[in-house]
């Protein structure tokens, strides 16, 4: 068999996931004020547009779109109560001791470092912008891994800055010695 035939092209994958997100209602406008708000505190001369370039880029990584793909569908088929019990129960009600959602969002956020991995523990507890309004539930909808999901974008996204700040300052201080 030919493995490549089945091999789904990059490019569709990350359509899926941006649809997906506008689908459940994140824009990446929502996931880019998170970013502001993290990294402004560091980057005086950061823009909506750099946060935005940002989470573009993370959302290209395979680790972050499969995680998506996966955490909303689960998502969708609780709202739709087509799990299996206990697991729909526990998927429903966003049961504090399930952890696999944060499990999930955690391994895609590991691409981008430790800074990574602190910011999203951060924004897990402080539950910040569009993650908070994700987690409150509404009506039916289940944001059991939706909400984990959007902080692990939020946080590589943050990272990725934070790195990228740090290499042009190395970058600027080098010129200076020469």
């Amino acid at each position: 068999m030919d493995r490549h035939k089945n091999v789904v092209h990059s490019k569709v994958v990350e359509q899926a996931t941006k649809e997906a997100l506008i689908r459940r209602g994140v824009e990446l406008k929502d996931i880019a004020e998170i970013v502001y708000e993290m990294q402004l505190p560091y980057n005086e001369d950061l823009t909506m547009d750099i946060c935005i370039e940002s989470v573009e880029s993370v959302l290209k990584k395979r680790e972050l779109q499969h995680a998506i793909l996966v955490g909303i569908e689960l998502d969708e088929l609780g709202e739709q109560r087509k799990l299996s019990q206990p697991l729909q129960q526990i998927v429903e009600s966003d049961e504090g001791l399930f952890g696999v959602d944060e499990t999930i969002a955690l391994g895609a956020v590991f691409t981008y470092g430790s800074i990574a991995v602190t910011t999203f523990g951060h924004l897990d507890k402080n539950k910040i912008g569009i993650i908070n309004t994700l987690d409150q539930k509404k009506g039916n909808s289940v944001n059991t891994f939706l909400d984990d999901l959007v902080a692990s974008v939020a946080a590589s996204a943050a990272s990725r800055i934070a790195h990228r700040s740090r290499d042009l300052e190395e970058k600027d201080q080098a010129e200076e010695w020469f």
